[in-house]
């Protein structure tokens, strides 16, 4: 049972740093287009989160705009863009979030020996400068600026403490101290904490931070036990993205500060009903399927197969469950509407889920809703999610399945036709017989398109119970070397799939490395000679 809110202690408050646009978007196959990145800021505003990092300026041209245009267009939150320690990159980050009515510049450098030595190429004493000229210069341009030396936990602490008190002096109000490989344990964790707050004067009296990876399984962990040592920021990412094994899951640091408040006084301003659709879209939008057991927002997760479970939650739910669906948002099999519900009904129920669609938007979702009603007898709030989450994905890919055909047979291979709209406005045809009718079908698409992808995984998962389901298919593509994911929403769910390769041909696409050796070979083109 938690504390009441009168009777929560400021200094028990724990702010949310989102790095589900930054380091979650590092996951391999994850490739976000801006109007995406908008629309998960969006939704984590909504979700209440304190600091939005949504992203790494310096990283691309789309990186920098991406972040502009959050810091832009959400209210609320601290935006932040990170940066290494170089002018360029600092500068970046700051023109990129500056816009923002809270800005923030986030900048690190390694301390690690086994870092300094191997992938920084230099020493302890210019690691010290380069962290003053970093903060001195991201203090000039922004108040609120956070530092990180990486690789912390796999550091000498003393040399960790002379770096930060580096930063302190130059400036930083926040001192982030990752576990960035995923490598220490709880009570070693919170002990480095405990020593860094001895070791250098004045750190008590900035927000100091964790940021912990989950190789070893215990990033929340970890998380919590550098709160219970005195931090008061964790850094954590929308069902647990990040790079490798991902980063500590949101939505697992918040439930367990919420339900355990009574025993660690701990508190959040996270508004827990928003937490089961931030899951959704984001799963949506990067292609990553929460496993069926993931903690919290897992299907598993409020599921009861044992008998004796069973029967313990029918008579009092809190036999066997220690959070109440409801808190999170699982309301999620609401009907909202009916295939007769016109424009002005479904601008109501997408503005209940948050979605703002007016004129030509609304138009193209209204359209979209009638097809999929015509064949659905009831369209509820988890299909129009997935509806215009699939419209949102469809606008930004290169490829439109203009239509396709696929003769399964009995007596020999599937043969597929597929039509496609491509870049250039002119529509593409293929044609192809494989060993089942999805082979053929992604053969045909290649053909239609001109570019050979090669399918690596492909998922098919329905949106909601019944026979008249939303069909949702996840592909990860590989193209000239690049791996990109897909989705696609559809009551057919062949249709659903072509949609899911094609978007994921467009983002591979982009990422190859033949497409950027083009890029470059352009830009330079653009160089006038000296």
């Amino acid at each position: 049972m938690a504390v009441p809110t009168q009777e929560r202690s400021e200094s028990g408050r724990v702010r949310i740093f989102d790095t589900t646009l930054r380091d979650g978007e590092q996951s391999p196959g994850i490739s976000l287009n801006r109007q995406e990145k908008v629309e998960i800021a969006h939704q984590l505003g909504r979700l209440g989160v304190d600091i939005i990092e949504a992203g790494f300026p310096i990283a691309s041209p789309g990186d920098f705009e991406s972040v502009q245009a959050i810091a832009r267009e959400v209210q609320g939150p601290v935006i932040c863009g990170l940066a290494r320690t170089g002018v360029g990159d600092i500068d970046a980050a700051w023109n990129a979030v500056k816009d923002s009515e809270r800005p923030r510049i986030h900048t690190f450098i390694s301390t690690s020996d086994i870092h300094i030595e191997h992938q920084l190429r230099t020493t302890r004493e210019d690691v010290k400068g380069q962290a003053r000229a970093a903060v001195a210069h991201a203090r000039s341009l922004c108040d609120d600026v956070e530092f990180s030396p990486m690789d912390a936990t796999r550091s000498e602490l003393e040399f960790t403490a002379e770096v930060i008190a580096i930063a302190l002096e130059e400036g930083a109000g926040t001192i982030n101290v990752p576990d960035t490989v995923g490598y220490s344990m709880p009570d070693e964790y919170a002990e480095m904490f405990r020593e860094l707050t001895r070791l250098v004067p004045g750190l008590e009296q900035v927000t100091t931070s964790v940021h912990c990876h989950d190789d070893l399984g215990v990033a929340v962990a970890n998380s919590f036990a550098g709160l219970q040592a005195g931090c008061r920021q964790v850094e954590c990412a929308v069902n647990g993205l990040g790079e490798r094994a991902g980063n500590a899951s949101l939505e697992e640091i918040v439930m367990l500060l919420r339900v355990r408040e009574a025993a660690h006084g701990l508190w959040t301003d996270v508004n827990t009903e928003e937490i089961a659709r931030t899951s959704r879209l984001v799963s949506r939008l990067t292609g990553y399927q929460v496993q069926p057991n993931k903690a919290v927002v897992g299907r598993n997760a409020f599921a009861h197969e044992s008998g004796i479970h069973q029967d313990g939650v029918l008579k009092e739910r809190t036999t066997y469950e220690i959070m109440d669906a409801t808190t999170i948002g699982l309301q999620q099999n609401s009907i909202v509407l009916g295939k007769h519900s016109g424009r002005h009904a479904l601008r109501k129920a997408l503005e209940e889920l948050g979605f703002e669609v007016d004129g030509a938007a609304l138009n193209t979702a209204f359209k979209r809703f009638k097809d999929v009603a015509d064949k659905k007898k009831t369209v509820t709030a988890l299909d129009l999610e997935a509806i215009v989450s699939d419209e949102m994905r469809q606008s930004t890919s290169a490829f439109e399945l203009v239509s396709f055909a696929i003769d399964a047979g009995s007596e020999r291979s599937p043969f597929a036709q597929a039509s496609v709209r491509l870049p250039s406005g002119e529509t593409g045809e293929g044609s192809f017989t494989g060993d089942g009718p999805v082979e053929a079908f992604f053969s045909a698409l290649n053909a239609a398109t001109g570019h050979e992808g090669r399918l690596k995984e492909y998922h098919v998962s329905a949106v909601t119970a019944g026979r008249d389901a939303l069909a949702e298919v996840t592909v990860l593509v590989e193209l000239d070397g690049a791996l990109a994911q897909g989705q696609g929403v559809s009551p057919d769910t062949m249709e659903a799939s072509g949609r899911a390769y094609l978007r994921a041909l467009t983002s591979a696409r982009a990422d190859s490395p033949v497409a950027e050796a083009e890029h470059h070979a352009q830009e330079a083109s653009k160089t006038p000679a000296p």
